[in-house]
């Protein structure tokens, strides 16, 4: 049986902050970035998870070059440690296991802030270790409270705000289920979306006690017109949508085969000179790089 090489020497090192040497500049405005102050947070609460990647040290200066752990590094200098934790590669190469990871749903991310919380781990320290106020840990930890279960299953995979739930929690399952669908075939799972379609919704499909927002200077009837309108729209995009996929295969044949047929300089110039209108149609078909154009 063939064994798998490791790509890191098995036992981790303590290195010198001042021996490891970036192998890339740091970008314009990091730390005020969002991302580095949530690192630092989270590091200053429970420390270096992840050891920084370096190659073996350099036989003449006893430097490290470091592969992986950039913003890490930055923020250990800041928190004022001199040593960090590291894995030495085998390999000169910049590639871990970061260069794949796939970052968790906002539903993934709810199953593991009520988890924590159920454990016994305080709202205020999770919201520490986040970088995050409190406020929004309580938001997440409630994001599926009045959500039915299909819509969850719909969003399971997907990036959205805590207050696309809020304004979902407002309709009946029915038109939850709705209403998700076409922000996925959308793909605007925005809240200004959400509260479009919330404005839309008829009052017989809002949850017991919801009442429609009044829009200021606008009536009823025009609410109402709005209400068929957005329903008119949204039976069109579902009909598009079943017809999408085959028309842009159709536009990948038409392409390829106009492109060859274009390419004979004698059908080029046969319709030149006695089907202009028509070949200027075929080169914008030939050219066209989406359905729009």
């Amino acid at each position: 049986m063939s064994k798998i090489a490791l790509g890191f020497v098995p036992d981790t090192l303590r290195v010198a902050l001042d021996k490891l040497l970036p192998s890339r500049k740091t970008p314009t405005g990091l730390v005020t970035s969002y991302k580095y102050r949530q690192i630092l947070a989270s590091m200053g609460e429970i420390g270096l998870i992840e050891p920084l990647s370096v190659t073996p040290a350099s036989s003449e200066t006893g430097q490290h070059l470091l592969l992986d752990g950039h913003i890490r590094l930055i923020a250990l200098r800041e928190l004022g440690h001199t040593e960090a934790t590291c894995l030495i590669a085998k390999d000169d190469e910049s590639y871990t296991y970061n260069t794949r990871v796939n970052r968790i749903s906002t539903i993934q991310e709810h199953y593991m802030i009520r988890r924590a919380i159920d454990r016994g781990v305080s709202p205020t320290k999770l919201a520490k270790t986040l970088g995050i106020d409190v406020s929004l840990i309580h938001k997440k930890a409630s994001l599926l409270e009045g959500i039915c279960a299909e819509a969850t299953e719909l969003l399971q995979d997907r990036h959205f705000t805590t207050n696309v739930s809020r304004v979902l929690r407002q309709m009946k399952p029915i038109r939850q289920v709705e209403c998700v669908e076409l922000m996925i075939s959308a793909n605007n799972l925005t809240t200004t979306y959400a509260d479009a379609l919330l404005a839309a919704t008829p009052a017989d499909m809002l949850v017991e006690g919801k009442k429609p927002k009044k829009r200021a200077g606008i009536t009823q009837e025009q609410m109402s017109r709005m209400e068929r309108e957005m329903a008119n729209v949204q039976g069109q995009y579902k009909l598009a949508e079943q017809t999408f996929g085959q028309d842009v295969l159709n536009l990948v044949l038409a392409r390829g085969y106009l492109a060859k047929l274009l390419e004979n300089k004698a059908v080029g110039r046969f319709l030149k000179q006695r089907h202009a209108d028509v070949l200027e149609q075929f080169e914008n078909i030939v050219q066209a790089a989406s359905l729009e154009q």
